[in-house]
């Protein structure tokens, strides 16, 4: 068995043990200057493990046509669960004489353009991990867009997984129930200004104090449960 394999076999049942759902590995050499980081920083960082973690059904069906406030701390739980396990994974790798760089789960650098280190969702769709569905989101063909993301960034020789070949297909769950009108037949159609504006309307209504909403998450429920 190659180092690659191995390696990459080594990871994936660490984190499963874990409690990570999906997991991914991306090359990404190729898109790196869409990274915002230093070339020095990313220098010889030229391999991503992709890491999903699934969302609670019964708080999610508790989501109607805006956030709730126990789903605003199962997201905020969530992404500091996968910090923490990238954390891990990250101590994992060093140990065996790699570079590692865990990318925190959610960090928007600027909301009004929505920037960030990188795009999880787009390493994630890299890694096999899912296809960016009509939602704006990555859905994953089992358990649809219920989960959160988390990316590290290393020098460790891993194999990549291959691109899903995939997509939503007839299902359009999403597009009927978007409080923001945002979603739309084709996923290139998605308007990202509107679906701002709901989140900032949440925000400011106080019904959770992050710009998320969850309907359209609720929604996704993936293939085999739609």
């Amino acid at each position: 068995m190659g180092k690659p394999k191995k390696y990459k076999d080594e990871l994936r049942k660490f984190t499963k043990d874990l409690g990570i759902a999906l997991f991914g590995v991306a090359y990404v050499k190729p898109i790196k200057k869409e990274f915002l980081f230093s070339d020095e920083t990313l220098k010889d960082l030229d391999y991503t493990i992709s890491l999903g973690l699934r969302l609670s059904d019964g708080i999610l069906e508790d989501v109607t046509s805006f956030p709730t406030k126990i789903y605003f701390h199962h997201y905020r739980q969530a992404n500091a669960i996968l910090d923490q396990i990238a954390f891990k994974v990250s101590n994992f790798i060093q140990d065996k004489d790699y570079k590692a760089l865990a990318v925190p789960a959610s960090q928007i650098l600027d909301w009004e353009k929505q920037a960030a280190h990188l795009s999880h969702k787009k390493i994630g769709e890299m890694a096999g991990i899912g296809f960016i569905g009509r939602n704006n989101l990555l859905v994953n063909p089992e358990i649809g867009a219920r989960f959160r993301l988390v990316t590290i960034l290393t020098n460790m020789p891993l194999e990549p997984d291959k691109k899903l070949k995939t997509s939503c297909g007839k299902c359009r769950s999403c597009i009927s129930v978007c409080p923001a009108g945002a979603i739309k037949d084709k996923k290139e159609d998605f308007d990202h200004i509107k679906c701002f504006e709901k989140l900032k309307e949440f925000r400011d209504k106080r019904l959770v104090d992050q710009f998320i909403c969850g309907v359209c998450v609720k929604a996704c429920k993936g293939k085999g449960r739609e």
